[in-house]
């Protein structure tokens, strides 16, 4: 029995490490784009003023993904040492930060879904933020919950 839960843990930390991998490349991707609308290379369908709100935006998103990164991190060393309290957090942590690296991918784009993946964002970030602040006693958790509350922030003064 011992011998098929530490096989399971493995897999779950493959799992974890595959998927931050996957959270990074992502993030490179978003600032490539984030990069082409500070170049002014956006596209002729975008506008300056769209663009300053947007690029607002992105850098909350790109600041939550990169703090989500950190908390990952910290599940994984936890998981390692044999506990597994963080869990159902760092479940939460990696849907929000691939949601936030594809939501500042598409406000780089100032996409049309925009607006709705931003009122979404609110209720991701928000599960997400509720769920470190379960172990607020981790520093990365507490940052983690704090960046989703920024994040937050910038969701709802875009729907505005």
């Amino acid at each position: 029995m011992k011998a098929e839960l530490d096989q399971i843990s493995e897999e779950r930390r493959r799992m974890l490490k595959g998927a931050g991998l996957l959270g990074a490349g992502a993030l490179a991707a978003t600032a490539l784009g984030g990069t082409a609308i500070a170049a002014g290379m956006e596209g002729h369908h975008h506008h300056a003023a769209t663009s300053a709100k947007n690029s607002a935006l992105a850098k909350s998103l790109h600041h939550c993904v990169a703090t989500a990164e950190a908390c990952i991190d910290h599940c994984l060393d936890m998981f390692k040492a044999g506990d597994t309290s963080l869990a159902d957090c760092a479940i939460s942590v990696q849907e929000t930060m691939a949601f936030c690296a594809a939501h500042a991918k598409l406000a780089s784009y100032n996409s049309k879904y925009l607006k709705a993946m931003s009122e979404l964002g609110i209720r991701v970030c928000e599960d997400c933020r509720q769920q470190c602040m379960k172990h607020e006693k981790h520093a990365e958790c507490k940052e983690c919950a704090d960046a989703c509350a920024e994040c937050i922030k910038a969701c709802k003064a875009f729907t505005a």
